[in-house]
């Protein structure tokens, strides 16, 4: 059984709060989010697959990929890497292709809880409660609930593989 993930989106913000504890240590945890390979295996909903165009996180860094579904859909996303902290913090821009001029900055923090447990806790921050409500109404909470189950899968492959 995963971990539950907390989605919170307060009416007249414009934030979205997730929150994540994986059973795995911070260190590997981090890592899966800044390496091109690994985010490819688990970022979005179950039914999609991940291509990545640029991936370099790193503070200064750019990535785009593009999301690919089972109709033969394809839904790129871009962004740059303000701040990247190994293995503590990333703070990057978000923005769909599909809704060019609606970037949201995005922060995530890596807490290691000990015993080989992580918190991600991330927060998006978008120019408008429109936008906010447009990119919650979009199937986001789906796309993330759904990536970190596969996440979990890969860090599960990872920790045995240490």
């Amino acid at each position: 059984m995963s971990n539950p993930t907390t989605i919170t989106a307060e009416p007249g913000q414009q934030f979205v709060d997730i929150v994540r504890e994986f059973d795995a240590p911070r260190e590997l945890v981090f890592r899966a989010f800044t390496e091109p390979d690994l985010v490819r295996q688990w970022l979005g909903p179950h039914r999609i697959t991940t291509e990545i165009a640029e991936f370099s996180a790193v503070t200064g860094g750019a990535y785009s990929y593009i999301h690919r579904d089972d109709d033969g859909g394809a839904y790129g996303f871009r962004g740059v890497f303000h701040t990247v902290v190994a293995p503590e913090r990333i703070i990057q821009t978000f923005e769909f292709d599909g809704a060019p001029h609606h970037v949201s900055l995005e922060s995530m923090t890596f807490e290691d809880l000990g015993g080989g447990r992580t918190r991600c806790a991330g927060r998006s921050v978008f120019l408008t409660g429109e936008t906010r409500d447009a990119m919650m109404s979009s199937g986001m909470e789906v796309g993330v609930n759904e990536g970190y189950e596969r996440l979990d899968a890969v860090l599960s492959s990872l920790s045995v593989a240490s």
